[in-house]
């Protein structure tokens, strides 16, 4: 398996995040390209929200999700619910057990920002796509994310998150380098684009600034920026209670920016 670090860990404030992805809400760039009989596959599953939800819409072409993690895929295959085109398995993107040219669609949801070398992994995903099928990536920018209003404490938390995360040789600001990626890897054609999800309504507020505020004290970014001297759990705990006062604001604005790309081999 690879040896990268995931840099959120599979705490419930993490999985919570993962579970609420669709099709709809993650993968629209892709949704329009999509027809029954596509094989597919699709990196980095986690829960499987979004890979039960394109098996629906590629059936009954095969559908493969793959996690470099053994956690969420018990998980995943309960999601499935028993559709018939869907399997998951562990498995190291550097290293995928397909042959060439075998799937029409690889689809991978937040995934190149956890990897050291984003552009070997493309390397493979293009490797084991059909001729005329498309490699889908999407990707948040969490150097483009913006709140409102300020808050220092937010303003903390999102220093020490990019410097966890580039302490694993990731790169947490994955959305806007997407398109060089792709180029880097040989993509003849690459089309990118970019969506927001944004939390402003009382309920979206109170589910992200809450996963937000157990998530920087309780997942792995916590126990990396500890351990690493980046924070003290004083230092956490004020950035957890600077999201509670973010999500109780009745003006709270969140904003996340994700790039995308639809690169053809």
């Amino acid at each position: 398996m690879a040896s990268d670090t995931y840099t959120h860990g599979h705490h419930d404030s993490v999985l919570r995040s993962h579970r609420r992805r669709t099709a709809e809400n993650s993968a629209g760039h892709l949704l329009p390209h999509l027809r029954p009989g596509m094989d597919l596959l699709d990196v980095g599953c986690g829960p499987a929200t979004i890979t039960v939800d394109l098996a629906r819409r590629v059936a009954p072409g095969r559908v493969l999700g793959i996690d470099a993690a053994a956690a969420p895929l018990e998980e995943a295959r309960a999601a499935a619910g028993g559709l018939a085109n869907v399997s998951f398995a562990q498995a190291d993107v550097y290293r995928l057990d397909a042959a060439d040219g075998c799937y029409d669609v690889v689809h991978a949801h937040q995934v190149l920002q956890h990897l050291s070398d984003p552009v070997a992994a493309l390397v493979q995903m293009r490797r084991v796509t059909r001729p005329g099928g498309i490699v889908a990536a999407r990707d948040a920018d969490y150097a483009a994310m913006t709140w409102y209003p300020h808050d220092e404490r937010l303003d903390a938390w999102l220093d020490v998150y990019r410097r966890v995360a580039r302490g694993n040789d990731a790169e947490p600001d994955a959305g806007r380098a997407l398109l060089a990626w792709a180029r880097a890897a040989g993509f003849s054609q690459v089309t990118p684009s970019a969506s927001v999800w944004c939390y402003a309504t009382p309920e979206d507020r109170a589910w992200w600034g809450g996963l937000w505020a157990e998530r920087i004290v309780s997942s792995a970014v916590a126990e990396q920026a500890v351990e690493r001297g980046l924070a003290t759990r004083d230092d956490l705990a004020a950035m957890s209670a600077g999201w509670r006062a973010w999500a109780a604001h009745p003006d709270g604005w969140f904003t996340v920016l994700n790039g995308e790309i639809l690169a053809r081999p």
